[in-house]
């Protein structure tokens, strides 16, 4: 006893053939998507580390050179005294030749 196959049967077949490989060639590509977002998040987490760690080294420059014009204003300030206390001493001395 022979077993045909009918057309329509045959043709139903071959659909979900295709259908299925139409499915797993999505799978694959949304795993590839999958993997590509997770390499991505990936790489913002860093890039949110890497930023926070340089707004904080900014932080600490800005603050340090704060601390460096306070430092010269005192010093020019402090010359300037000097200057103007040598330039006294030196006019008394003319004075007194």
């Amino acid at each position: 006893m022979t077993k045909t196959v009918s057309p329509a049967l045959t043709q139903s077949i071959g659909q979900l053939r295709n259908a299925v490989a139409n499915l797993e060639r999505v799978v694959a590509r949304r795993a590839e998507d999958d993997r590509s977002l997770s390499t991505l998040k990936d790489e913002l987490a860093i890039m949110q580390d890497d930023r926070a760690r340089l707004a904080m080294e900014l932080d600490t420059a800005l603050a340090k050179t704060t601390r460096m014009d306070a430092i010269m204003t005192e010093l020019l300030r402090r010359i300037d005294r000097s200057t103007t206390l040598v330039r006294e001493v030196l006019g008394e001395l003319a004075k007194k030749e």
